[in-house]
């Protein structure tokens, strides 16, 4: 038994891709403003890391919720936060950094 079980999963870009425009997917960028100005996921909610505890509330409970940095260190916190809140959270392994698609 694992007592250690994680709040979350980790997901990698190729997955995330598949499934960017499903309407029961959110993909929130946690990331600053100028990041993610130079380029983004079509799709993502720009709430920074530091502002997810006060922004929760933007976050809808009902849908898979994909996280993403440049590198995965910021949004391996916001999953383990979100993971622990109730949030049916994933992690995007490798960031944006590892993001070979297009951007907007």
């Amino acid at each position: 038994m694992n007592l250690l079980k994680k709040s979350y999963q980790n997901i990698s870009s190729d997955e995330v891709n598949k499934i960017v425009k499903d309407k029961d997917v959110q993909i929130i960028d946690v990331r600053e403003q100028y990041e993610f100005a130079a380029g983004h996921i079509e799709t993502a909610k720009l709430i920074p890391l530091s502002t997810i505890p006060s922004r929760i509330n933007e976050i809808d409970k009902n849908k898979k919720v994909i996280v993403v940095c440049a590198s995965g260190a910021r949004s391996t916190s916001a999953s383990k936060y979100l993971g622990k809140e109730g949030y049916d959270t994933y992690n995007m392994v490798g960031g944006m950094m590892g993001w070979r698609y297009k951007t907007k």
